[in-house]
Order: C-alpha cells, then sequence, then structure tokens
C-alpha cells in the first residue's frame, strides 16, 4: 500500500496569511487544495510560531475552539475541533497568553462580503522565544526568495499571484523588515538583562538580513511605504457566516 506523501508546511507570516484568497486544486476531488499567497507561496499546510493570544469555545460544550495567534506582523485567526484531537488535547494544557509553534492546515472560506483564511491547527505545543526568533529569521529569508522570484516571474506560482493580488512588493518588503526589526530590538533588550541564561540570536544574522532587504529595495526601485499598525483580526467577518 503506498502512503500518501504529507506535504511540507510553509513558512509564512500572518501579515501575508491574512491577505491570501485564492487557492487551487491539481488533480481529481480527492487531490489536495493549494492556497497561493500574495508573493507566491504555495501552501497546504503552514509552520509558524507565535503567541496564542485567545482561545474561546465557539460555543458550550462544543468542543470547538477560535484561536488567536499573533506574530511580529499581524494576527491570524484558527479553529480546533474534534477532528484535531492532538491539537485539542494540547490546547486545554495551555495558558493564555503563551508562545506557540503551530503545524496546520489552511482553510479559505467565503463570506458575503469577502473571502478569508483561517488555520486549521494539527499540532500545537508550548514554544520559546529563541525558536520563535529563528522561525522569524527563517520566513524572513524565504519571503525575500518569494519576493525576487514574483519580481523575476520565475514561476507559474509567482506570475499567478502577481496576477490575481497585484502585489505590491513595497508592502511585503516593509513587512519583513518589521519582522526582523521586532527580533533584533527584543535581542537588544535581552542583552542588557544579566539574569537572562538563554543564549540570544546573534545579532550579526539579524543584521545581514536587514542589509539583504536594502539590497532588494534598491534592484527593484522600490518607493517608500507606510506600515500600517493594527491587528488582522477576522471576527467580524467571521459572524457572517
Amino acid at each position: 500500500m503506498e502512503l500518501q506523501r504529507r506535504e511540507v508546511a510553509k513558512r509564512v507570516f500572518a501579515y501575508e496569511l491574512s491577505r491570501s484568497t485564492f487557492s487551487k486544486s491539481e488533480g481529481g476531488e480527492k487531490s489536495p487544495k493549494y492556497v497561493i499567497t500574495p508573493t507566491g507561496a504555495k501552501c497546504n499546510r503552514v509552520f509558524m510560531v507565535g503567541v496564542l493570544l485567545d482561545k474561546e469555545e465557539v460555543s458550550p460544550d462544543s468542543n470547538f475552539w477560535k484561536l488567536r495567534i499573533s506574530d511580529p506582523t499581524g494576527v491570524i485567526n484558527a479553529f480546533v475541533g474534534r477532528y484535531q484531537t492532538d491539537a485539542l488535547e494540547k490546547l486545554s494544557t495551555i495558558d493564555i497568553p503563551s508562545m506557540v509553534s503551530v503545524t496546520a492546515k489552511l482553510n479559505i472560506f467565503e463570506g458575503e462580503t469577502a473571502k478569508f483564511l483561517s488555520l486549521r491547527p494539527e499540532e500545537i505545543n508550548l514554544s520559546t522565544t529563541k525558536m520563535r526568533d529563528y522561525w522569524v529569521i527563517e520566513t524572513a529569508k524565504q519571503t525575500i526568495d518569494r519576493i525576487r522570484r514574483i519580481v523575476n516571474e520565475e514561476g507559474e506560482e509567482y506570475k499567478l499571484a502577481k496576477e490575481i493580488y497585484n502585489t505590491n512588493i513595497s508592502e511585503y518588503v516593509e513587512m519583513v523588515k518589521k519582522a526582523v526589526s521586532v527580533v533584533l530590538e527584543e535581542a537588544e533588550v535581552f542583552s542588557d538583562r544579566s539574569e537572562v541564561k538563554e543564549p540570544k540570536l546573534k545579532e550579526e544574522k539579524l543584521e545581514e538580513g536587514l542589509e539583504e532587504l536594502e539590497e532588494i529595495d534598491e534592484a527593484v526601485d522600490i518607493d517608500e511605504f507606510e506600515f500600517e499598525e493594527e491587528e488582522w483580526d477576522l471576527s467580524d467577518i467571521l459572524k457572517e457566516e
């Protein structure tokens, strides 16, 4: 019996996921669906590390929970129910707020006025700030690579993303800068606290990431973009169901 290959969990920031509204399937009805994000990530599953801000049972005794998870770029909703037994069991032991790692399937729903994406966690575990920092840097690198590819229209997903979203390259460069800068600022704060024993990220790696982003700015001649500080809470859209 041939085992079905499990899809690789991609790394995408919450800000970009919250703007992802297009999905496609490849093959027959039972083929997996893939979400195409504004920078061309082709995702069936994602892995992220962030803060579990809130968990709320949708209705009493329903065993169906709505979560809000935050990374340095924004907030995204997730839902855990009885079919996600491992995640549901772990969720009951996690306090609010806590740093968590999440591996999740993606779902795009269509309300009356808009489409929106949510996560359906398969696994959720307690994590650390150090792990979050490494996730941010790795996710930043992968996003930088996608930005380059979408600018150069190197592959089908990148051409499709550009066509669907009319991707504002400046917007996503600033998103990555924001994420890396948050980690750098936190590393500098913790470096002044002698009681902190956990090794912090090497600042030179973070600086390299920022320098690489500056090179992208120059290469594609990006205009200055003002990042809007806000949380991307989709609760209003969810009420349309």
